[in-house]
């Protein structure tokens, strides 16, 4: 028997009057634009778990938060480079002169309320969303998940990344403080230094001689405007082809190329990502409110005179300012009437295009290499693909070195070393160091694919050895489960192709260089011949312990 007290029977008339009007609206909506079928599919739609997933995730959750923190800011910052006198609240620039657009960010900084932890948060987001980028790309690129069909997949994240850099270059270069003045002052070098077209794009950019009065307003658009939609665009192309292709997943306990093992979008994503994005929020927002980042007001308004000492740009940029300090003072020289400046050329045109355009053609270059037309949606692991994974680690090497070498100064300070000494170190280690990694990461995974095989064949190796009357030690395995052996065992074996037959020297030189030295999967010949093995030896171990594997002292103590 239940009662109801006055309130509660006026309030489920009122309840269930708005559950109708509720489901009538939808059914209303839906008749007309046939999205429940679509929201079935959707929340039906099964995503695999995996920690290693989570990197995309944070890249579109701090994209979020900076379009967000993006907005708050742009009510208030004025993209405008004329000149103005400075009669703000922070006293050591009074009366100084400077550009209305970092006078629109010391405002934001020290008179809109809230305006100083916005500005943090939007560049601590700008961080976070880079970093998380370049770790989702990697953990595409290890995994091979790039393989067909998410080859345009791949090129439409590599762009995002692009564009996520661009983003940030034009972001940090709006306030007009020195710090991105000289940071624009080395991009009209690096335009002007393009043979042909270098001078014209400066002036496009520039609006004319640098740094002239239309570079802040510019950028000022391509920050707010060209770039988010451009990512936003991509963004949602990617998420369809996520949809479109199935999402990959690890080998394991039925996980095929024809299924995905996981759970629903709803309701276990949905609350899962939900929880995820307040978390990711929230982290940001601590290190925002806690930790000081590119504080203008310390660097002063733009001035061509002075170049602060320890200035470098942020992280994803900092590769292309350490390939400048390593670059060789080389001579100009003129062809056809048009200077060609190597010194700037090479370092900030050259080299972030191979780099970049070596990341851009991989899955191309790999499906060339193999010939393998098929479609995968098992992942590999990383140390069954050994050169694949050593290229990796090389570039993420390579990147590293030049990402040091932009702070060689400050290592220089705090070492107490030559800058000098440490420039030739760098030149060096830009050649020496991603060819000792790739070699040690090879020798590595190999290393990893042979205990594999070793365990897939054998066992697990206990530590406890049982010794026979005629003194023969036996060493007791414990076996694996037929779901752990596949996974050991289920990787394709590709094997170098011979010239000739339709293949090239060229692809025969390749397949040679990735697959040479690879280590075959126990074949299954190999597995029946070593399970008969193991039985046979248990046969002898339980007649020899009587099925007690307990070691003496193990035995004394009980």
């Amino acid at each position: 028997m239940t009662t109801t007290t006055p309130a509660s029977r006026k309030q489920a008339p009122t309840q269930g009057r708005a559950m109708k009007l509720g489901a009538v609206g939808g059914d209303w909506l839906d008749q007309r634009i046939s999205g429940g079928a679509f929201v079935k599919f959707f929340a039906r739609k099964i995503f695999p778990d995996h920690w290693s997933f989570m990197f995309g995730e944070v890249a579109l959750y701090s994209f979020v938060i900076l379009l967000i923190s993006g907005a708050f800011l742009t009510m208030f910052f004025d993209p405008s480079m004329e000149e103005v006198v400075y009669s703000g609240p922070y006293e050591p620039f009074q009366g100084l002169h400077m550009s209305r657009a970092y006078e629109s960010t010391l405002e934001i900084t020290f008179e809109v309320t809230g305006g100083m932890l916005f500005r943090q948060m939007h560049h601590w987001a700008a961080l976070v969303f880079m970093m998380s980028i370049f770790v989702h790309m990697f953990r595409v690129f290890f995994t091979g998940a790039f393989r067909k069909p998410r080859e345009l997949n791949w090129l439409v994240g590599f762009v995002l990344m692009i564009l996520g850099m661009a983003a940030g270059f034009s972001g940090y270069s709006l306030p007009d403080d020195v710090l991105s003045g000289n940071g624009l002052r080395i991009a009209d070098g690096v335009a002007k230094s393009i043979p042909v077209i270098g001078t014209y794009i400066s002036f496009l950019l520039f609006g004319g001689e640098f740094p002239g009065t239309d570079i802040i307003p510019r950028l000022f658009t391509i920050h707010i405007l060209v770039v988010p939609g451009a990512i936003l665009g991509l963004i949602a192309i990617h998420l369809v082809m996520l949809v479109l292709h199935k999402h990959t997943q690890y080998p394991g306990p039925g996980r095929t190329d024809r299924n995905v093992v996981g759970f629903p979008l709803f309701p276990v994503y949905t609350a899962k990502a939900g929880g995820f994005f307040f978390l990711v929020f929230g982290v940001i927002a601590l290190i925002s409110a806690t930790t000081s980042i590119n504080a203008i007001h310390v660097y002063g308004p733009y001035d061509p005179s002075p170049v602060s000492a320890g200035a470098q740009p942020d992280w994803y940029i900092l590769f292309m300012e350490g390939a400048l300090r390593l670059m060789p003072g080389f001579p100009e020289f003129t062809i056809f009437g048009y200077t060609i400046s190597l010194n700037i050329l090479v370092p900030g045109v050259v080299i972030p295009g191979i780099m970049f355009g070596f990341l851009a053609l991989y899955p191309f270059i790999e499906a060339w290499v193999t010939g393998d037309d098929r479609e995968h949606h098992v992942l590999d692991l990383p140390y069954n693909t050994p050169v694949r994974t050593g290229l990796g680690v090389a570039w993420i090497t390579a990147y590293l070195v030049l990402a040091v070498s932009g702070g060689n100064d400050i290592l220089a300070h705090s070492l107490e070393m030559s800058v000098n000494d440490t420039i030739y170190f760098f030149r060096i280690g830009l050649f020496v160091f991603p060819i000792l990694a790739f070699f040690i990461t090879k020798r590595l995974c190999m290393s990893l694919q042979r205990q594999a095989r070793q365990k897939a064949l054998h066992g697990v190796e206990t530590s406890r050895i049982v010794r026979t009357e005629d003194g023969e030690m036996i060493e007791i395995h414990e076996p694996l489960n037929e779901f752990d052996r596949w996974v050991l065992v289920q990787h394709d074996d590709y094997r170098p192709l011979k010239a000739g037959n339709g293949v090239s020297a060229l692809r025969a030189a390749a397949t040679s260089f990735f697959f040479k030295d690879s280590i075959a999967p126990a074949s299954p010949a190999e597995l029946r011949e070593s399970l008969e093995h193991a039985g046979h030896e248990k046969h002898r171990i339980d007649q020899l312990t009587g099925g007690d594997y307990r070691t003496p002292a193990e035995k004394a103590v009980h």
